[in-house]
């Protein structure tokens, strides 16, 4: 009985905070709301894949992933700032962050990723969370995934990460994985990172719930709900 008892206050007090969280997402606050129920280790630089003249993978509808990206970003940031953990966007805007002076398309697209490098670097105790969608030819592929940098931390938040995408969607049969080689700002961070392929936008279920701003939202807390439960066990 006591057992019961506490687990329907536990589930309480989950509902609760949800409930509080998505006050707080729509509200979009300006100033930092803290939950702080133990000190979080990191900086969290929360990247927003692409953005300006490069927008990414397009979905069967159209729509750009660099939007979706900033959507789930900017509620992940939110979420993030409410339980006390700090954070640094680097994005807010649908823009690239490159240089003044970048003229081609490909001068754009070096200068934004090494800007988004050099930020993530000089962010002290950095720790990188990198959203993106995927796509491929064939539609049948579906299912979120994390991928991984060589730094020996951030293997254990790619798999928490996995689990809690599991959660999201039982049927996702992906795993956590190493990121291939090539890719600039996984190989050149100086800290733990984590890219999450948060679906594919070639696939019709998950195009559907990806330009969705609830099913972002569920994003949004699957994401927080990983670091939180990875940073528990690091202080465990």
């Amino acid at each position: 009985m006591k057992n019961r008892r506490l687990a329907a206050f536990l589930a309480a007090c989950v509902m609760l905070v949800v409930a509080v969280a998505a006050l707080l997402l729509l509200r979009e606050p300006k100033e930092d709301v803290f939950l702080r129920l133990y000190p979080y280790e990191y900086t969290v630089v929360i990247d927003a894949g692409h953005g300006g003249e490069d927008g990414g993978a397009v979905s069967l509808s159209g729509i750009l992933e660099s939007g979706i990206n900033l959507e789930i970003a900017k509620k992940t940031d939110a979420l993030m700032r409410f339980y006390g953990i700090k954070t640094v966007m680097v994005r807010t805007d649908d823009v690239s962050i490159h240089d003044a002076g970048a003229r081609t398309l490909a001068e754009k697209k070096r200068g934004d990723l090494q800007n988004r490098v050099k930020l993530v670097n000089n962010t002290p105790n950095a720790l990188l969370l990198s959203i993106h969608q995927n796509t491929f030819p064939e539609s049948r592929y579906f299912g979120a995934q994390a991928f991984f940098n060589d730094d020996a931390k951030a293997a254990g938040f790619a798999l928490k990460l996995q689990e809690q995408f599991l959660k999201l969607d039982p049927d996702n049969t992906r795993r956590a994985k190493a990121a291939d080689s090539g890719i600039y700002l996984m190989e050149n961070v100086n800290c733990p990172a984590v890219l999450a392929e948060c679906g594919f936008l070639s696939n019709p279920k998950d195009e559907k719930n990806l330009v969705n701003a609830e099913y972002q939202t569920k994003v949004a807390v699957t994401l927080v709900s990983a670091y939180t439960l990875w940073e528990q066990e690091i202080y465990a």
